[in-house]
């Protein structure tokens, strides 16, 4: 019999430590009410023999548990009050009632031993908490003797007690009345409140990673009755509080540095499933900081130190290392590491990204409205910072494929619509972009304000559309379609600088000049300093041929963004008319002395980062790099100084003819640098941006082009070798390899580096432009003929493919029509501008 009992109490003991850890309170309750129905039966009185003191005491333990659990009933019928701070009443919450009279009850008596009469304080001191005695709280922590316990070898739910117990006297701290006049004693207080929010957060990760081993050995040995699963647990108001209240208060501080390091090393701690939400909300809120509060000068790896000036001696004064030890984290040899704050946040997001996909609520059930509007909203941030992060890196082809998984969401969102109708348009899936901007224009009214962005997207992809069809009539009716579409989201917003900027642009691209700059001294009204309609302006002007206006506005505009590379090789091109070719050469060495700055930032980021990164693991050697010399020869070193301008913004480097991404010309940009990439030995590959590379080689192939202008040969030579080193097979450097092997009279090799090129890049009307030249010479005029038709039917305002063809026409005695193709050149040269229209980018 007494063996019975024995195996009885220790099973119910047992269960109660699990069911206090899980926060399982109805079933606490169950076992409670199990104890106490076997004490009052008449056998177990007469064996325990009436009403001694152990059962008095088993009583008084029967109402702990029954306190602590009617006490989590009430905060979880009450969550709402409790998340902003209302105080609970008394008298109003009848579980609460019970609960506070059963615990007064126990520490007065005093009969329990001292471990049972600890946790009576701790549960009693949260009680206070939640309704609003805040010195009560502190007064029975110190009861408790709360900053002397042990962490270590405390079960399962003693851990929990101790991280609310921390976090919940922390809060109590900040939000109890302050009469303290002293500075240093305000300082001391902030101090104490920091120490236990960050003792918390250690011993809530702790006990979390405890309770899911607890789970997964539960699931292994097969225990069935009442054992919860890990996908069961809910993260409990305090628990969570334990977990963010560090880091939450490091911000409202303007403690950014700390506050990302908080957040860091929760992120690298091993999940668990209870976490999951959690984590999925403070991935986005690190990656929110990453972006908005943190510069790329302040970056720093999260597998190194913040900048000296930036560090705290006391930053780890709060951390309790022996425990944190306890803790397991992500770690390994080959752990990839971001280079700056913009990859690091998309690494966060798309894994936030992920996760609030899978957890999407989709049902369009009346009783998951409300459930489904938090899904929304959550998701909706995540997409937006998205859009922000890979709209910086360019990245929109991965942008709308994050999209095209929201939309199981976006049941009648325009939001979400609308920002995949532009990811589409960006990346060059028109047809997919204009019938999602259909779509959004659908909404109409609905659609509110938003509407005439609706229209601007749908305009912008029927220009682009234009610019990639290949038949006239094709060509005039996107135009028309683009034009009108336009102008219609003008009249829905007429003081949007972007909408007029391009109404201005698609009337110049149709040759509308003088309405073009009408509307675009319009659009700089509402913003004098924009870079795309000042780039226009100028074009606009050099199609008028006032070339001395179009410097002007060029050098005002680079006055505003000196690292515009597309600015500078527009001012080449201008003074090349306007000045000769010495003058832009000056420019062109100015370009070189700017790409060396911007180079030597890269590579001084990229040591910074190895070096850091070598300080911590060990594993990693500083990388040579073989470019220096060849940097070097260009212009003298400058002293280094981090900005912000390492990504460019330069004209599309592999596509002279037209600055859209015409589908062709990014196939042909990625086929020349894999080409490009296997044929370079080993030892010379580049380090940093691709960006400023391609840069480098149009800056020598256009120091090249002027050199041949003034005939020397040998200099231009020595520049698309140059240009050759860095991308030995671009369908630019070949291009110019052909101009300068027909200048030394070299017909045949001319015409089979055109192929060449052309080969590469199929569509390259001036490389098409050139071979028809060079056929002619050669006496195949029937191919020269087809060869440049083909250029006017990819860009039939080519004034140059449009001459070239009337000369081969009329060397073919076909005066007539070798006549009409003079009167188009003219005709189209009279309006063309010293780089094409396209060059402005048509984007969001």
């Amino acid at each position: 019999m007494a063996a019975r009992g024995l195996a009885f109490h220790l099973k119910m003991e047992e269960a109660v430590e699990r069911y206090r850890a899980e926060c399982q309170w109805e079933m606490e309750l169950a076992v409670v009410g199990q104890m106490r129905a076997r004490a009052s039966s008449p056998r177990h009185k007469g064996a325990k023999g009436g009403h001694g003191p152990e059962v008095q005491t088993s009583e008084d333990y029967g109402n702990l548990l029954v306190a602590e659990a009617l006490l989590e009933l009430c905060l979880k019928e009450n969550l709402a009050k409790i998340k902003d701070a209302i105080p609970l009443m008394e008298k109003n919450e009848p579980k609460m009632s019970d609960a506070k009279k059963h615990l007064t009850g126990i520490l007065n008596q005093g009969k329990l031993p001292p471990k049972d009469m600890t946790e009576a304080m701790l549960i009693l001191a949260k009680l206070h908490y939640v309704e609003g005695s805040y010195r009560d709280v502190l007064s029975m922590y110190v009861r408790a003797g709360l900053e002397d316990m042990v962490v270590e070898k405390k079960p399962l739910y003693m851990l929990r007690l101790l991280s609310e117990a921390f976090v919940i006297k922390g809060l109590a701290l900040e939000r109890s009345p302050n009469s303290i006049a002293s500075r240093a004693r305000l300082s001391e207080r902030e101090e104490e409140v920091m120490a236990c929010f960050e003792k918390a957060c250690v011993i809530a990760q702790v006990f979390l990673q405890e309770l899911e081993k607890s789970f997964n050995n539960g699931h292994a040995r097969g225990i069935k009755g009442g054992h919860a699963s890990a996908s069961d647990f809910e993260l409990p108001y305090f628990l969570e509080a334990a977990l963010q209240s560090a880091y939450v208060t490091h911000l409202k501080r303007g403690n950014i540095v700390k506050g990302i390091r908080n957040l860091r090393e929760l992120l690298r701690t091993m999940e668990t499933k209870a976490t999951q939400s959690f984590r999925t909300t403070a991935a986005k809120q690190l990656a929110e900081l990453l972006l908005h509060s943190l510069s790329e000068d302040c970056y720093w790896s999260p597998l190194s130190d913040p900048l000296p000036e930036f560090m705290n001696k006391d930053d780890n004064t709060y951390i309790c290392t022996t425990l944190r030890r306890k803790l397991q984290l992500h770690t390994g040899d080959n752990i990839y590491s971001p280079h700056d704050n913009v990859e690091e946040a998309l690494l966060l997001l798309l894994i936030s990204e992920s996760m609030a996909s899978q957890d999407a609520v989709i049902s369009r059930a009346p009783e998951q409205k409300d459930d489904r509007a938090i899904s929304l909203r959550d998701a909706s941030a995540v997409y937006d910072l998205l859009s922000i992060t890979l709209g910086r890196r360019g990245q929109y082809v991965m942008l709308s494929e994050c999209l095209e998984r929201a939309m199981k969401l976006a049941f009648g969102e325009f939001h979400l619509w609308y920002q995949l109708a532009l990811s589409m348009t960006a990346c060059g899936k028109l047809e997919e972009a204009k019938h999602f901007a259909k779509m959004v224009i659908d909404l109409g009214e609905d659609a509110g304000e938003f509407l005439a962005k609706g229209y601007l997207a749908l305009g912008l992809t029927y220009s682009l559309q234009a610019t990639d069809a290949t038949l006239k009539s094709t060509q005039d009716d996107l135009h028309r379609k683009a034009l009108q579409t336009l102008e219609r989201a003008h009249q829905l917003a007429p003081e949007d600088h972007q909408i007029i900027l391009y109404v201005s642009l698609q009337l110049a691209l149709v040759r509308q000049i003088c309405d073009a700059i009408e509307h675009l001294q319009e659009a700089l009204k509402f913003c004098k300093d924009d870079m795309n309609s000042l780039h226009l302006l100028a074009l606009l002007f050099s199609a008028q041929k006032h070339y001395q206006h179009s410097l002007d506005v060029i050098n005002m505009a680079l006055a505003e963004y000196p690292d515009c590379f597309s600015l500078l090789f527009t001012k080449v091109k201008l003074e090349l008319v306007h000045k000769g070719p010495e003058e832009a050469l000056v420019t062109c060495r100015h370009m070189l002395h700017q790409w060396q700055t911007l180079h030597n930032i890269s590579q001084h980021s990229e040591e910074e980062e190895e070096h850091q990164h070598h300080q911590h693991s060990g594993s990693r050697k500083g990388a040579v790099n073989d470019d220096s010399e060849k940097a070097n020869s260009l212009t003298e070193v400058l002293p280094v100084k981090k900005h912000n301008s390492v990504y460019l913004t330069l004209p599309d480097a592999h596509d002279n003819d037209s600055g859209s991404q015409r589908a062709s010309s990014i196939a042909a940009s990625r086929l020349e640098q894999a080409m490009s990439e296997v044929t370079m030995h080993s030892t010379a590959l580049r380090q940093g941006p691709m960006q400023l590379w391609t840069t480098l080689e149009q800056i020598w192939l256009q120091a090249a082009e002027l050199f041949m202008e003034q005939q020397h040969l040998k200099e231009a030579g020595f520049c698309i070798q140059e240009a050759a080193s860095l991308f030995p097979t671009s369908h630019t450097v070949l291009y110019m390899r052909g101009r300068l092997a027909e200048m030394n009279g070299s017909l045949e090799e001319a015409k089979q580096l055109y192929d060449e090129a052309l080969t590469v890049n199929p569509s390259g009307v001036e490389i098409m432009n050139s071979l028809g030249l060079v056929l002619n010479r050669l006496g195949r005029r029937n191919l020269a003929q087809k060869v440049l038709q083909d250029a006017v039917q990819v860009q039939s305002t080519s004034h140059k493919a449009w001459n070239s063809l009337g000369e081969v026409l009329h060397a073919q005695g076909k005066n007539e029509a070798a006549v009409e193709c003079f009167l188009t050149a003219l005709d189209l040269e009279s309006s063309s501008p010293v780089i094409p229209f396209t060059i402005i980018p048509r984007e969001l």
